[in-house]
């Protein structure tokens, strides 16, 4: 089932990419993931990565989706390959920072914040202007921002997700127009549940959970 999971959502995505989301799964239960060809996987909690980290093969290519402490940069910052969460000024010093510590140049994508829910973290679209306004300046010189990601609220409401989505690839085109020093490659949106809408609206990474490891 888990090979026929995998097979079918890659068929749906295309040219998106997929990215596993781990997260409350078993080692067993991603390594028969890591089986099927997959590579890159996605943590939200820093213990939990710096686990599966120690216990799974090394070419994985790990992604934090979750809300980063400052103070948790330095756990992570030897091998993550993209924090997706930066979603502050203050995160970023701190990821740049721990990069220069490292001797190395670490992949980022900014947070929007384009939900109708309180518990959801992001900058706002006037807050990402002026984050990039300082970085295409030369500020965080040891942090490529590849591009955007964000989560739409939690509903049934299909337009309403359709909206957010269409709000965030407005924003990339935006940047990317404003900007082309950029060059922003990675939309990430979708989850398990939004994933097909994501697709429509422009996403090229998706992370998914739950459709990949479901037994029906």
């Amino acid at each position: 089932m888990l090979a026929e999971n995998i097979t079918r959502l890659r068929q749906e995505l295309g040219h998106a990419q997929l990215v596993v989301v781990s997260k409350y799964r078993s080692l067993d239960e991603i390594q028969a993931v890591y089986n099927e060809g997959q590579r890159v996987f996605a943590e939200n909690r820093v213990q939990a990565l710096l686990e599966r980290w120690e216990a799974l093969p090394k070419d994985i290519q790990w992604h934090l989706i979750g809300h980063l402490q400052t103070n948790k940069v330095k756990y992570i910052l030897p091998f993550i390959q993209c924090i997706q969460s930066i979603d502050s000024v203050k995160l970023l010093d701190e990821i740049e920072k721990q990069a220069l510590k490292h001797n190395r140049v670490v992949e980022g994508l900014l947070q929007i914040y384009i939900a109708n829910e309180e518990t959801k973290f992001g900058l706002d679209f006037d807050e990402c202007h002026s984050l990039i306004k300082e970085y295409v300046n030369g500020r965080w010189p040891h942090v490529k921002i590849n591009g955007l990601m964000g989560m739409a609220t939690n509903t049934e409401n299909i337009e309403q997700i359709r909206t957010e989505f269409k709000s965030l690839k407005h924003l990339f085109d935006e940047l990317n127009e404003n900007y082309p020093q950029l060059q922003l490659k990675t939309l990430s949106m979708g989850m398990s549940s939004d994933y097909k809408i994501a697709i429509e609206c422009g996403s090229n990474l998706v992370r998914i959970g739950s459709k990949v490891f479901e037994s029906n």
